[in-house]
C-alpha cells in the first residue's frame, strides 16, 4: 500500500498564501466531549455498601475551592480533595479512599441539599428527616438544628452577604426563613425555629380545597434561591413551571412571578414542575430546569418577558435531575435521565449541547468549581461522582453575558468629555470671580434650553445623582442595593401578575 505523502510545514504556508486560505478561529466549544478531560471518578459507598449520591457542592473560597462536599441517601457527608491524581489503573473505590478528607453520618435520612457558609467553615444540610443542620466541618460537629418543616426538606439557600440567614423549601409545600442565631431559649441553644413560614406557597386556591392522594408530592417546593438584592427570594415547585418571587419583608403574597410562554397551551405548559433553580455569580440570570425536558433562562430585570432563552437536548424524568449555570453565566451544566451530562453555551442556545458520557445511570446533581475555571462535578445513580476539566482554550474566544452587560453600561468617552467644557477647563475647590467665565454644555432639559447653566450647578447635579435616592431609581440597584433601609427589590420594577 502506497504511503500518503504529507506536505511540509513551509509548503502548507505557501499554499495558503497563494490560494488565499484564511485560518479559521478555534471555536469556543465543540459539539462533543473532546474539549473535556475526565479527571477521575470516585465511588460512593460506606462499609462496602453503595449509596446513591444526592447533592454535591464545591467550597466557595479560592483557597478551598478544590474541596467537594457530597451527600447521599444514607445521610452521610463526604469531603473529597479533587486535586488528587487519579490513576487509570485504580478502581473507583481506591480513588475514593485516596481523595477522601472527612466522612461522617449527618442525618438518619437522605440529605437532599447542602450549602457552604462562613468561608467554608460550616456546612448546612437539608434532610428527609425534616431538619436542617449546621455543621462545623473541622470537628464534624452539629452546632445548630433548624426545626419547623413537616416534610422532607428539598432545597436551601443562604443570604448572599449575611450567611446567618437561610431560606428552605419543603415537600410539605412551605418555604421558611431562618436566622441561625435565634435559638428557642437559653436551655435549647441547639434548636432554631423559623422566623417566617409560608404554607402552600405553590398551591392554587382551587387545589387547596382538593384532598386527594398524592397531594403532598404535587405541592412540594423543589428549589429556593436567595437573590443578590439581599431581600428577595425565588421559589419553584413540583406543581407547575412558575417561579415566584417574594419580598422577605412582606411575605403575604409573591411580588411577581415568571413562567414559560406558550402560544398553544399555557395551562399545559404550567403543569410541568421545576426540579431546580440556579443563578450566576452576579445574580443577573436565573435558570429553571423544567420537567418538560427544557431549561429556561430568565433575566431578573426582564421577568415580564418570560424566558430569554430555552435549552433542550437532555431528559428530566425525575426531580432529582438538576442543572446549574456557571458563575460567569457563559454555560449551563445539567444532568439527565439518559445517563449523560450536558453543557450548553448561553450565547448560542441553537447549538447542540456538549455531551459528557461516562455515567451508567441517571445523572442527578452537578456543580461548577467557582475558582478553578472549567472544573465541574457530576454524580449519578451508578454510585459514582465524576470530575471533568474543560480545557482553558474553550474560554478564550467568548465573553460571558455578565461581562458584556457590564461593558455596555459604561459611558462612551466622547460623552464623558461633554460633561466638561473645553480642554483647558480645570476643576478647583473654590470659585474665584476674577477669571473669565467659562462656556459649559447645556443640560438637555427644558430649563437648560432657556438659560445657561453654571459649572458649579453641573457639579452639584452630578453629586446629587450619586446619592442613594438617585441610585435607587436605576434597575441596577436590584443587583447592587444601597445601604438605605428603603432600597427597592424586583417588586418595584414589575407589576404583580
Amino acid at each position: 500500500m502506497e504511503s500518503i505523502k504529507h506536505r511540509s510545514f513551509f509548503q502548507d504556508i505557501k499554499s495558503r498564501e497563494i490560494n488565499g486560505f484564511r485560518v479559521r478561529k478555534r471555536p469556543y466549544m465543540g459539539n462533543d466531549s473532546q474539549g473535556f478531560d475526565p479527571i477521575g471518578a470516585v465511588a460512593v459507598e460506606h462499609r462496602g455498601e453503595p449509596s446513591p449520591p444526592m447533592a454535591l457542592s464545591f467550597c466557595k473560597t479560592n483557597k478551598n475551592a478544590h474541596i467537594l462536599a457530597l451527600t447521599d441517601e444514607g445521610g452521610y457527608i463526604t469531603l473529597f480533595d479533587t486535586r488528587k491524581k487519579y490513576l487509570n489503573s485504580s478502581s473507583y473505590q481506591e480513588n475514593a479512599e485516596k481523595a477522601k478528607l472527612f466522612e461522617w453520618v449527618a442525618h438518619e435520612n437522605a440529605i437532599f441539599d447542602l450549602c457552604w457558609i462562613k468561608d467554608d467553615s460550616y456546612l448546612l444540610t437539608a434532610s428527609g428527616d425534616q431538619s436542617i443542620k449546621v455543621w462545623d466541618t473541622q470537628q464534624q460537629k452539629c452546632i445548630r438544628a433548624l426545626m419547623g418543616h413537616n416534610g422532607s426538606i428539598k432545597s436551601l439557600s443562604c443570604h448572599p452577604t449575611n450567611q446567618e440567614l437561610v431560606v428552605s423549601g419543603s415537600r410539605d409545600g412551605s418555604f421558611a426563613l431562618w436566622d441561625t442565631r435565634c435559638t428557642k431559649n437559653a436551655y435549647q441553644k441547639l434548636c432554631v425555629s423559623p422566623v417566617s413560614l409560608i404554607h402552600e406557597a405553590h398551591t392554587s386556591p382551587g387545589r387547596r380545597r382538593c384532598r386527594r392522594r398524592g397531594k403532598a408530592e404535587s405541592m412540594s417546593i423543589t428549589s429556593v434561591l436567595y437573590l443578590k438584592d439581599e431581600i428577595s427570594v425565588a421559589t419553584a415547585g413540583a406543581v407547575d413551571s412558575v417561579i415566584k418571587f417574594w419580598d422577605t419583608r412582606h411575605l403575604k403574597a409573591p411580588v411577581t412571578q415568571a413562567c414559560p410562554n406558550s402560544q398553544s397551551s399555557t395551562e399545559e405548559t404550567r403543569l410541568h414542575g421545576i426540579s431546580s433553580l440556579s443563578q450566576d455569580l452576579n445574580g443577573v440570570f436565573i435558570t429553571a430546569s423544567c420537567m418538560d425536558h427544557r431549561i429556561y433562562l430568565y433575566n431578573v430585570l426582564q421577568l415580564e418577558k418570560g424566558p430569554i432563552e430555552t435549552f433542550s437536548g437532555g431528559r428530566t424524568d425525575s426531580f432529582f435531575v438538576k442543572s446549574a449555570i456557571s458563575p460567569d453565566a457563559a454555560h449551563i451544566l445539567s444532568g439527565s435521565s439518559d445517563g449523560n451530562a450536558y453543557i450548553w453555551q448561553v450565547n448560542k442556545p441553537q447549538l447542540d449541547p456538549i455531551t459528557l458520557k461516562s455515567h451508567d445511570g441517571e445523572v442527578t446533581a452537578v456543580d461548577w468549581c467557582p475558582s478553578e475555571t472549567g472544573k465541574v462535578a457530576t454524580c449519578s445513580d451508578d454510585f459514582t461522582v465524576r470530575l471533568w476539566n474543560i480545557q482553558s482554550s474553550c474560554y478564550t474566544n467568548t465573553r460571558s453575558p455578565s461581562s458584556m452587560r457590564k461593558r455596555v453600561r459604561a459611558l462612551p468617552r466622547i460623552e464623558r468629555r461633554k460633561l466638561f467644557c473645553d480642554d483647558d477647563v480645570q476643576i478647583v475647590c473654590h470659585v474665584d470671580s476674577s477669571p473669565p467665565p467659562v462656556r459649559v454644555v447645556e443640560v438637555s432639559t427644558p430649563q437648560s434650553q432657556k438659560k445657561k447653566c453654571s459649572l458649579s450647578f453641573e457639579v452639584n447635579e452630578d453629586l446629587d445623582a450619586a446619592t442613594p435616592e438617585a441610585q435607587m431609581k436605576s434597575p441596577s440597584s436590584v443587583l447592587n442595593p444601597p445601604s438605605s433601609s428603603k432600597r427597592k427589590t424586583i417588586r418595584d420594577y414589575f407589576p404583580v401578575s
